[in-house]
């Protein structure tokens, strides 16, 4: 019995924590729309932040929180708000998702450059005193955890209910356009969402690291990943069923903790003997991904909160299949030549790009024309490369064609339950699946012995491609051919129904398009390019381990390839370059710490730029190509306009002085006296 209670106390402890985490990303939900994937991150940053002020420097542990919790957290979530997520209102679900993991990215990237890894204790309030409740000892850290847990549902009740504020953040909440009507002010109540919510992650990142004793990076940032069950059980919008859910959550995970021996193992199954057994061990951490998973299939789905899109500024050029041929051709000898001339290390540097490029090409069906979010390519990536090392020894394109079709067997598999699943639930679910993945599967025995496992290189008709500069080109003809397929369904019906899906799925059902075979197609077609990529950037590591294919991996994957522009099959070259460069090639050849340390964060700050420019750089660098070429034109053919099209501008993205003047200019108005003085007057569009 006494074990029993002991287990009790220790899952509401666990309760509390992920209950605090929780209430903070409903608060900002409910106001502003946007999950705040980076609630971890920003645990992590004020764990941190509170261990300099406690014990680095020494100040008293009220005072130091009194700095985090109420005046540093605080004010960096408005600030937060205020300059970025205030900017992506009226944008796509996916760029808001996008957004806000590249923030986690951005913040979980940051930390370790200020605070390098140096085995950092913190010790819990009181330590090791403990308070006597007669059949269980429970320490005073414990016990302030769970009384701030109560606290801060007391205060949230009595702020959101009793307080002139916390009713016009509710009012927001169900109508923001009628709350403005009435006086209300949306963007003051959204910051003021995210201080509060902020500093709940700060409180429950600061309560975690003192329960663990010490501060480590990831379990601080998967916090809130632990949290979105309980945030999930309360639709994000209903602050008393999140704190049951946070309750069930630590309950069942600490007694599984408890009950479950931690060295058991499964030998056979329908009598099938395993060569390796198959360690339950990775189940224990697993467990809140599995109820995440659980509670988005069982909970009724309901329409995400958050502002309806206005106006899209998403462009999905049309390219023709010569353009790609022509553009595959000049890759493979761009590939050939770089190969020629460059060093085996930066060959082998700007294969490994390559090869995730493939990975991130399998996002441009599935995000870009079908508008399906997935936070999981690196866990499709990591079965293809499995399946490729355990069965393509012998003969790898038999080795190949396993790992694209498994794959792609499994992606349907895991688009069968969240089919009915969209935006934000489907990010949270794939989120999950990446984590299940990394604790459940990729460090089994069975499937990486000894915790790595080699990947043999293609060899076909009795070509080698052992060599970095034949495997170079290998990479990049596949990238070519895959990129011609993909460009031939953007082009074909399929293309334009998984459009239409992204455009309006009520107008899709109406007019009978069945959209989900049209979802169970794209994703097996995604998880089987990204096994394919998998493969094959196995293949050019030669020997694969689980942390090649964490969640935390798959985050600048999603980033590099979104802002390159997910749209289009050149924004997936761009990522995988980008790639290269920013983690391989820049770190090994500059000296200056400062200038590596940009670049490693570069990808979450290119994520965060999307708010702004969600069509991405490739999209970006075209169209000011073209516009260069068409001054350069009209320029030689004396007239004063550049040769583009008018009827599309405005609609791609917002209007700029030149396009101003360019109507002007065909309107006749710069030849009205004194238009002149007005045109330089009037300030910018």
């Amino acid at each position: 019995m006494s074990q029993f209670l002991s287990f009790t106390v220790l899952g509401i402890v666990t309760a509390a924590i992920y209950a605090v985490a929780a209430s903070g990303l409903v608060v900002t939900y409910t106001t502003s729309g946007i999950f705040n994937f980076a609630q971890g991150a920003f645990g992590m940053a004020a764990a941190f932040l509170y261990w300099q002020l406690r014990v680095e420097w020494g100040w008293p542990a009220p005072i130091a929180l009194v700095i985090v919790l109420v005046f540093i957290a605080p004010a960096f979530g408005a600030l937060i708000e205020r300059v970025i997520f205030r900017g992506i209102e009226g944008t796509t679900e996916v760029i808001k998702i996008v957004v806000s993991v590249s923030l986690l990215f951005f913040v979980f990237q940051l930390i370790p450059i200020v605070y390098p890894a140096a085995g950092r204790r913190l010790a819990g309030f009181f330590d090791p005193e403990k308070v006597d409740f007669g059949a269980v000892n429970v320490t005073w850290h414990d016990l302030i955890t769970v009384i701030a847990a109560v606290v801060v549902a007391i205060f949230l009740r009595t702020f959101l209910y009793r307080t002139r504020t916390g009713v016009a953040m509710r009012a927001v909440v169900d109508d923001r356009g009628l709350s403005q009507l009435n006086g209300g002010r949306p963007a003051r109540a959204s910051m003021l969402a995210w201080g509060i919510g902020t500093s709940l992650a700060g409180l429950a990142g600061i309560l975690l690291a003192g329960s663990q004793g010490n501060l480590a990076y990831i379990p601080l940032t998967l916090l809130v990943i632990n949290a979105y069950a309980a945030a999930m059980i309360g639709r994000l919008r209903n602050l008393p069923l999140t704190f049951l859910g946070a309750l069930i959550l630590g309950l069942v995970e600490s007694y599984f903790v408890g009950y479950l021996p931690s060295d058991q193992e499964i030998a056979s199954v329908f009598g099938y003997q395993f060569s390796t057994p198959i360690s339950l061990s990775g189940i224990r951490p697993a467990i809140p991904i599995i109820l995440l998973f659980i509670v988005l299939l069982v909970l009724p789905p309901t329409r995400v909160r958050g502002a309806g899109q206005q106006r899209s500024r998403e462009y999905l050029p049309v390219p023709t299949i010569r353009r790609w041929v022509v553009g595959g051709l000049v890759l493979v000898a761009v590939a050939w030549a770089f190969g020629q001339l460059a060093s085996d290390l930066r060959v082998g540097q700007v294969a490994q790009g390559m090869g995730l490029a493939i990975i991130m090409l399998s996002l441009v069906p599935l995000i870009g024309y079908g508008g399906q979010i997935s936070l999981a390519p690196m866990a499709f990536a990591g079965i293809g490369a499995v399946v490729m090392g355990n069965f393509g020894v012998e003969n790898n394109l038999w080795g190949l064609f396993l790992a694209t079709v498994v794959t792609a067997a499994v992606g349907g598999l895991v688009a069968l339950p969240a089919l009915r699943l969209s935006g934000l639930y489907l990010a949270l679910a794939t989120a999950a699946f990446a984590v299940f993945m990394d604790r459940m599967v990729f460090n089994q025995g069975l499937v990486m012995p000894n915790g790595a496992l080699a990947v043999p290189r293609l060899e076909v008709l009795g070509v080698s491609f052992e060599s970095d500069q034949a495997y170079l080109i290998l990479l990049s003809a596949v990238f070519a051919l895959l990129a011609i397929v993909v460009v031939l369904i953007r082009r074909g019906e399929f293309g334009r129904r998984l459009q239409a899906m992204k455009t309006s799925p009520a107008a899709c059902t109406t007019l009978g398009l069945n959209l989900t075979m049209t979802k169970l197609q794209v994703f097996a077609l995604s998880a089987g390019i990204a096994g394919l990529g998998g493969a094959l950037y196995g293949g050019q590591l030669t020997s694969v381990s689980p942390d090649r294919f964490q969640f935390l991996q798959s985050l600048p994957v999603v980033l590099l390839a979104v802002s390159g522009g997910i749209g289009a099959v050149g924004g997936a070259l761009f990522g995988g370059i980008s790639y290269a460069l920013f983690f391989f090639i820049i770190p090994d050849i500059v000296t200056s710490a400062w200038v590596t340390n940009f670049f490693l964060l570069a990808p979450g700050l290119l994520g965060i730029s999307l708010g702004r420019n969600p069509n991405g750089a490739v999209n970006e660098i075209a169209r000011s190509f073209r516009e260069a070429m068409a001054k350069r034109q009209a320029k030689a053919a004396g007239r004063l306009e550049p040769t583009i099209d008018l009827d599309r501008l405005g609609l791609d993205e917002d209007f700029t002085d030149d396009d101003l003047r360019l109507i002007d200019h065909e309107l006749g108005l710069d030849e009205i006296e004194g238009y002149a003085e007005l045109a330089r007057t009037r300030g910018p569009a």
